[in-house]
């Protein structure tokens, strides 16, 4: 900071990153459960397969293969047991979403995807 700066571009700087961290905490703060449930994925680098690491209402952590740029739209299809949704039949859950985080872990890829839109399918 040079002489006579007030630094008020710094805090406003600061209280900027602040909010933007807090609205990341608050997407977080829904209550996960830990499920690991089969994925089917598309999004711009293609088609893959993927599980759930957790879910909440507000999105889902998948274990994938390959990496996926933060920002980037993805749909994806989680199949749900019948015997865990009462149905004669797995239930799909298709989801639109995009993605807000990416990371590796103990040689995992993960990607954590904030939820947009979705509809329950019984095929």
């Amino acid at each position: 900071m040079s002489p006579g700066d007030s630094g008020k571009t710094g805090d406003k700087e600061m209280l900027e990153n602040t909010k933007g961290r807090k609205q990341y905490n608050d997407m977080q703060s829904a209550a996960r459960f830990p499920l690991k449930l089969p994925v089917a994925l598309k999004s711009e680098t293609g088609r893959r397969s993927a599980e759930t690491q957790n879910i909440s209402a507000n999105g889902v952590l998948f274990e994938v293969d390959a990496e996926m740029p933060v920002g980037s739209m993805v749909d994806f299809t989680i199949s749900l047991p019948a015997e865990v949704m009462g149905a004669d039949t797995d239930v799909q859950l298709d989801c639109r979403g995009r993605v807000v985080r990416n990371f590796d872990e103990d040689g995992r890829h993960g990607v954590g995807v904030v939820i947009d839109e979705y509809r329950f399918d019984r095929r």
